[in-house]
Protein backbone atom coordinates (compact mmCIF):
# COMPACT_ATOMS: atom_id res chain seq x y z
CA UNK A 1 0.00 0.00 0.00
CA UNK A 2 3.11 2.44 0.73
CA UNK A 3 4.45 2.33 -3.03
CA UNK A 4 0.25 3.27 -4.18
CA UNK A 5 0.58 5.65 -1.52
CA UNK A 6 3.63 7.10 -2.94
CA UNK A 7 2.76 6.55 -6.47
CA UNK A 8 -0.59 8.86 -6.43
CA UNK A 9 1.18 11.72 -4.29
CA UNK A 10 3.38 11.69 -7.07
CA UNK A 11 0.75 11.67 -9.59
CA UNK A 12 -0.47 14.70 -7.51
CA UNK A 13 2.66 16.54 -7.74
CA UNK A 14 6.50 15.11 -9.21
CA UNK A 15 8.63 15.11 -5.68
CA UNK A 16 6.29 14.70 -3.24
CA UNK A 17 6.32 10.80 -3.59
CA UNK A 18 10.43 10.83 -2.94
CA UNK A 19 9.64 13.53 0.14
CA UNK A 20 7.69 10.85 1.55
CA UNK A 21 10.14 8.33 0.49
CA UNK A 22 12.56 10.69 2.53
CA UNK A 23 14.75 11.26 -0.78
CA UNK A 24 14.63 15.16 -0.06
CA UNK A 25 17.03 16.09 -2.59
CA UNK A 26 15.49 14.21 -5.43
CA UNK A 27 12.33 15.45 -4.55
CA UNK A 28 13.40 18.81 -4.47
CA UNK A 29 14.69 18.41 -7.57
CA UNK A 30 11.31 17.35 -8.77
CA UNK A 31 9.94 19.86 -7.85
CA UNK A 32 12.27 22.62 -8.84
CA UNK A 33 11.88 21.26 -12.32
CA UNK A 34 8.29 21.03 -12.14
CA UNK A 35 7.81 24.76 -11.38
CA UNK A 36 10.38 25.64 -14.18
CA UNK A 37 8.87 23.83 -16.55
CA UNK A 38 5.52 24.56 -15.49
CA UNK A 39 5.94 28.14 -15.36
CA UNK A 40 7.85 28.59 -18.39
CA UNK A 41 5.67 26.54 -20.68
CA UNK A 42 2.48 28.53 -19.74
CA UNK A 43 1.09 24.83 -18.05
CA UNK A 44 -1.41 26.04 -15.55
CA UNK A 45 -2.94 28.44 -18.27
CA UNK A 46 -3.21 26.23 -20.24
CA UNK A 47 -5.34 23.34 -17.93
CA UNK A 48 -7.49 25.99 -16.38
CA UNK A 49 -8.60 27.04 -20.48
CA UNK A 50 -8.88 23.35 -21.07
CA UNK A 51 -11.14 22.81 -18.07
CA UNK A 52 -13.00 26.18 -19.23
CA UNK A 53 -13.49 23.89 -22.57
CA UNK A 54 -11.49 26.87 -24.05
CA UNK A 55 -9.00 24.32 -25.97
CA UNK A 56 -7.73 26.35 -28.55
CA UNK A 57 -6.83 29.63 -26.64
CA UNK A 58 -5.31 27.04 -24.28
CA UNK A 59 -3.21 25.30 -27.37
CA UNK A 60 -2.13 29.14 -27.80
CA UNK A 61 -0.82 30.03 -24.53
CA UNK A 62 1.37 27.10 -23.92
CA UNK A 63 5.31 27.06 -24.96
CA UNK A 64 5.58 24.00 -27.03
CA UNK A 65 9.23 23.94 -26.40
CA UNK A 66 8.87 23.85 -22.67
CA UNK A 67 5.83 21.43 -22.38
CA UNK A 68 8.12 18.79 -23.78
CA UNK A 69 9.96 18.11 -21.27
CA UNK A 70 6.93 17.41 -18.80
CA UNK A 71 5.74 14.14 -19.62
CA UNK A 72 9.34 12.20 -19.32
CA UNK A 73 10.08 14.23 -15.78
CA UNK A 74 6.03 13.31 -14.96
CA UNK A 75 6.31 9.37 -15.36
CA UNK A 76 9.82 9.23 -14.31
CA UNK A 77 9.10 10.82 -10.84
CA UNK A 78 6.06 8.34 -10.57
CA UNK A 79 8.31 5.70 -11.64
CA UNK A 80 10.68 6.80 -9.13
CA UNK A 81 8.83 7.13 -6.40
CA UNK A 82 6.22 4.01 -6.99
CA UNK A 83 10.03 2.12 -6.89
CA UNK A 84 11.76 3.71 -3.99
CA UNK A 85 8.82 2.25 -1.91
CA UNK A 86 9.10 -1.01 -2.41
CA UNK A 87 6.62 -1.13 -6.03
CA UNK A 88 7.71 -2.35 -8.90
CA UNK A 89 10.07 -5.49 -8.04
CA UNK A 90 9.10 -7.79 -11.20
CA UNK A 91 10.87 -7.34 -14.31
CA UNK A 92 10.08 -4.99 -16.80
CA UNK A 93 7.63 -3.17 -14.55
CA UNK A 94 8.66 0.17 -16.04
CA UNK A 95 7.39 -0.38 -18.96
CA UNK A 96 3.97 0.85 -18.54
CA UNK A 97 5.52 4.38 -17.35
CA UNK A 98 7.87 4.45 -19.93
CA UNK A 99 5.15 3.71 -22.50
CA UNK A 100 2.74 6.43 -21.18
CA UNK A 101 5.66 8.98 -21.14
CA UNK A 102 6.12 8.28 -24.55
CA UNK A 103 2.44 8.91 -25.78
CA UNK A 104 2.05 11.40 -24.09
CA UNK A 105 5.00 12.98 -25.32
CA UNK A 106 3.75 12.08 -29.04
CA UNK A 107 0.25 13.46 -28.04
CA UNK A 108 0.91 16.56 -27.13
CA UNK A 109 3.25 17.06 -30.19
CA UNK A 110 0.47 16.21 -32.49
CA UNK A 111 -2.32 17.86 -30.32
CA UNK A 112 -2.26 21.14 -32.17
CA UNK A 113 -2.86 19.94 -35.34
CA UNK A 114 -5.36 17.08 -34.58
CA UNK A 115 -9.37 16.81 -34.16
CA UNK A 116 -11.06 13.71 -33.04
CA UNK A 117 -14.51 13.20 -34.50
CA UNK A 118 -14.75 17.27 -35.11
CA UNK A 119 -13.29 17.90 -31.61
CA UNK A 120 -10.21 19.58 -31.11
CA UNK A 121 -8.66 18.56 -27.61
CA UNK A 122 -5.61 20.59 -27.38
CA UNK A 123 -2.59 20.31 -25.45
CA UNK A 124 -4.23 19.18 -22.33
CA UNK A 125 -6.99 16.75 -23.02
CA UNK A 126 -5.05 14.78 -26.36
CA UNK A 127 -1.78 14.21 -24.20
CA UNK A 128 -3.84 12.64 -21.14
CA UNK A 129 -5.75 10.88 -23.18
CA UNK A 130 -2.80 9.45 -24.84
CA UNK A 131 -2.18 7.86 -21.21
CA UNK A 132 -4.73 5.17 -21.91
CA UNK A 133 -3.08 3.33 -25.14
CA UNK A 134 0.64 4.12 -23.19
CA UNK A 135 -0.58 1.85 -20.20
CA UNK A 136 -2.32 -0.54 -22.25
CA UNK A 137 0.81 -1.62 -24.42
CA UNK A 138 3.32 -0.81 -21.48
CA UNK A 139 1.25 -3.40 -19.82
CA UNK A 140 1.08 -5.54 -22.65
CA UNK A 141 4.67 -5.38 -23.56
CA UNK A 142 5.29 -6.62 -19.93
CA UNK A 143 2.92 -9.54 -19.66
CA UNK A 144 4.35 -10.80 -22.91
CA UNK A 145 8.20 -10.41 -22.00
CA UNK A 146 7.69 -11.57 -18.91
CA UNK A 147 6.11 -14.71 -20.50
CA UNK A 148 9.03 -14.75 -22.93
CA UNK A 149 11.05 -15.31 -20.15
CA UNK A 150 9.77 -18.04 -18.17
CA UNK A 151 9.19 -19.84 -21.27
CA UNK A 152 13.18 -19.34 -22.55
CA UNK A 153 13.94 -20.63 -18.51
Amino acid sequence: MKAIEQLLWSIALPGFGQFLNKKYFKGSVFILLEFLINMQSGFNEAIQLSFLGKNVEAAKVIDFQWLMFYPCLYFFAMWDAYKDAGGGKSMYSSLPFVFAAYFVTVGLMYSPHITIFGIFFGPIWLPMLSVIPGAIIGFSLKSLLTKLDRLSK
